[in-house]
């Protein structure tokens, strides 16, 4: 009964931290590019009253006789599904349609990855995050550019005064990872590659290593599927009660017992 209370406890812990998660999803359900987590459980230690294979007799062995210790989150997965697109109209929003990530230089000098894709143009021209951050390699519009076209292959040309033809100021490239399932969540809409995920695969939109494609003027919605998350708030709520309910009946097993030895 001891062990019950114990193994109950870890269940609550564990679905108190899937709640958290799902509650974390459905907050950031309206957040462009956002990429919901999901937590994944794994079983504890056994204890062994009668380890598996040991001799019943000459002639028969045990199955064995092994009790549960409890469950722990074993890891918090970003799920990379496509989010809706969001049509905006904003030149300098841009949609990844497939795989890959914008890769944004941070303050620190160190590389963090996206999908959110609502830039805009700092003091300079240079095309940057909600937050300021350059994305890489860094791209300036000029002050007199007019027309600006992002193409689906990530090549970003203008029409400049005196100019008949559109000129090329530079190309988008993305990244992707061999497991983006790995990448570290950081806030802002930012990721961080870690030994989990590997090292980042850079190419251009459309490239050969299998990036997604640009759209010009769209949002990737947030992946979170509401409904589907309310699901699994129902379902970790009944399993958060019923570990609650164990903690009681063993609880009452122990007073039980201990009215017996008094």
């Amino acid at each position: 009964m001891i062990r019950a209370l114990y193994t109950a406890a870890s269940g609550m812990s564990a679905q108190q931290t899937n709640l958290d998660t799902i509650a974390n999803n459905l907050a950031n359900s309206g957040t462009a590019g956002f990429r919901q987590r999901q937590v994944q459980f794994e079983d504890m230690i056994y204890q062994n009253l009668v380890t598996p294979g040991s001799a019943e007799t000459q002639q028969t062995l045990s199955a064995g006789l092994q009790v549960g210790l409890g469950t722990k989150t074993a890891a918090s997965e970003v799920i990379m599904t496509q989010g809706d697109p969001n049509n905006t109209g904003n030149p300098y929003d841009l949609e990844i349609q497939g795989a890959g990530f914008f890769q944004v230089s941070l303050p620190d000098g160190t590389i963090a990855y996206t999908r959110a894709g609502n830039f805009h143009l700092n003091s300079q021209g240079t095309i940057v995050t909600s937050d300021g951050d350059t994305i890489l390699p860094a791209i300036t519009i000029p002050s007199n550019a007019t027309n600006v076209v992002i193409s689906q292959y990530g090549v970003v040309t203008a029409t400049l005064p005196g100019q008949t033809n559109a000129a090329q100021l530079g190309t988008i490239q993305l990244a992707t990872f061999p497991n983006t399932g790995g990448l570290s969540s950081i806030g802002s809409n930012l990721l961080q590659q870690t030994a989990a995920s590997g090292n980042p695969i850079t190419d251009t939109p459309g490239g050969t290593s299998g990036i997604g494609t640009l759209q010009q003027g769209y949002l990737e919605n947030s992946n979170v599927d509401v409904v589907a998350e309310f699901v699994q708030m129902i379902l970790a709520q009944r399993a958060y009660e019923s570990n609650s309910k164990v903690i009681h009946v063993a609880d009452d097993m122990y007073s039980q017992i201990n009215g017996l030895v008094r």
